[in-house]
């Protein structure tokens, strides 16, 4: 494990329970017959985005201990996610294992790897939080289920999403953002930032 520089402030923890658990209740509101459904996240059904789920929250888990291995280290993209026979069991247990991994106040701290790319621990924390907020909308959406997600996960997100000047465009993490009104509320703001419709499936 990487040791924290003293000479920096420490990094602030933001409890994952209230996001974690939007997601496991919505998982409660899955059939096998929406499996199939559209999702916001292009090319994805519902069966796509509760793979990815599976492996990114295995993948953020393993990032907060700093276990550098096939979870932390393979690339995101290539081939499309496949759910297991067993993931009904699985996603629940490792959202409660993402959330006690990112209680712990040195998840935050030193550097670790995500998707194969090496991070500062409180941007991968702040990474893990984006996907349980975005990839929660996602799914609310497609099985048409009402989503509030707390309002500090959902700033968390907004800053994050905020394009850089190295990407102006701010198409780093999910894609090419949609205008939103700034007066709109948080959520469709993140999710637009996001480069989703927060009117989907209608725009």
């Amino acid at each position: 494990m990487t040791a924290q520089d003293p000479t920096l402030p420490t990094p602030a923890v933001i409890d994952f329970a209230p996001a974690a658990r939007q997601v496991a209740q919505l998982l409660e509101e899955v059939g096998e017959e929406q499996l199939l459904a559209p999702t916001p996240c292009e090319k994805y059904a519902v069966h796509h985005l509760l793979a990815h789920l599976v492996e990114l929250t295995a993948a953020f888990r393993d990032a907060a201990g700093k276990r550098m291995g096939p979870t932390t280290g393979t690339p995101p993209g290539g081939a499309m996610p496949v759910l297991g026979d067993d993931w009904r069991a699985r996603l629940p247990r490792q959202l409660d294992e993402l959330v006690a991994a990112w209680r712990r106040p040195d998840a935050w701290q030193g550097t670790t790897r995500a998707g194969g790319v090496t991070l500062p621990g409180d941007v991968a924390g702040r990474v893990a939080l984006n996907e349980l907020v975005v990839h929660g909308w996602d799914l609310a959406r497609a099985l048409g289920r009402p989503y509030a997600p707390d309002t500090a996960a959902l700033q968390s997100s907004y800053e994050l999403l905020e394009p850089t000047e190295d990407d102006p465009g701010g198409d780093g993490i999910f894609g090419t953002p949609v205008d939103v009104p700034r007066d709109a509320p948080l959520l469709d703001r993140v999710v637009g930032r996001a480069g989703r419709s927060p009117a989907w499936p209608a725009g």
